[in-house]
């Protein structure tokens, strides 16, 4: 087997970015894991000196649902080629009259509202509990926040509460209501279990989030339909591009002066006992654990 190559940076593409434009030496690799098969081919390539590999969640053609996205599979498959940071774009609608269709929002909590997604990794003979109260990484949204606030042609906002709801139907009329009383400011559909998965595996992770609609809470707006998310998409993707672009040059090789503690999360989060992991497992999770369970 021809051995992999190694990235830094780990892009997942959401609806309608499905490609890394400005990549060089770009190679396509399939990463085997023990979930089966990421979304899509990985494309690997250099952005100046920094190593990125670039996936799209929902495969080339956007052939996978929210629900069929193989979350475990993708966020494994990047621990597989060495990253540590992940740059997640996803299309969102929102729930307050200030973050308007085509802004960009940085968003700092989640609200879990799925139903039907395999929501960690450990399972079979081992049981981690990692803490999640701030599930995007404050580092690596404070390093994206400096380059989406200074656009001077697009309009950012920092901070909100992204509701991820199962899909792939849009929201009823009552449940949008429901979800603004509840506080919430964004709705989406792929934040998670994307965003726990990055956890367990100590990745950095963060989303930016690109407006398209208010989903259907909003009276003087038509309800959302796919064609209002694609056409308002399409403009944001060219700016999430150029996010990504600047910050994957301001991240560092490694970790081991972020202030964050991301690299070190399931340290002290295995809860069951050494002794009674079967061997199989430990051989299994060997990626995510084997720096704690060596020995």
């Amino acid at each position: 087997m021809a051995e992999l190559p190694r990235a830094t940076i780990g892009v997942i593409g959401g609806s309608g970015l499905y490609q890394m434009d400005g990549l060089a030496e770009v190679r396509e690799v399939r990463v085997e894991t023990p979930f089966g098969d990421p979304s899509d081919a990985i494309t690997v390539g250099k952005l100046g000196d920094v190593s990125l590999a670039f996936l799209p969640r929902h495969g080339r053609g956007h052939r996978l649902n929210p629900t069929e996205v193989p979350s475990r599979a993708n966020i494994w498959a990047l621990k597989r080629l060495g990253v540590q940071w992940v740059l997640s774009v996803s299309a969102v609608g929102s729930l307050r009259e200030d973050y308007a269709p085509l802004h960009l929002v940085l968003p700092d909590q989640i609200f879990d509202r799925t139903k039907l997604r395999p929501g960690t990794f450990f399972e079979g003979g081992i049981v981690v509990h990692a803490s999640f109260a701030d599930p995007f990484c404050p580092h690596l949204s404070d390093v994206l926040w400096e380059t989406m606030s200074s656009l001077e042609d697009v309009t950012c906002h920092r901070g909100g509460t992204y509701v991820c709801m199962e899909g792939p139907l849009f929201s009823t009329r009552a449940e949008s209501r429901i979800y603004r009383q509840l506080g919430c400011d964004l709705i989406g559909m792929t934040a998670l279990p994307e965003a726990k998965l990055a956890r367990e595996a100590e990745l950095c992770y963060a989303t930016i989030a690109c407006v398209t609609d208010y989903d259907a809470w909003h009276e003087s707006e038509q309800p959302v339909t796919v064609e209002m998310v694609i056409a308002n998409l399409q403009k944001n993707v060219a700016n999430a591009q150029r996010i990504i672009r600047t910050v994957a040059t301001q991240l560092p090789s490694d970790r081991s002066s972020s202030p964050c503690t991301c690299a070190s999360a399931l340290n002290n989060a295995i809860i069951t006992d050494p002794t009674a992991i079967p061997g199989e497992v430990r051989e299994r999770y060997a990626l995510l654990l084997e720096k704690y369970l060596a020995g």
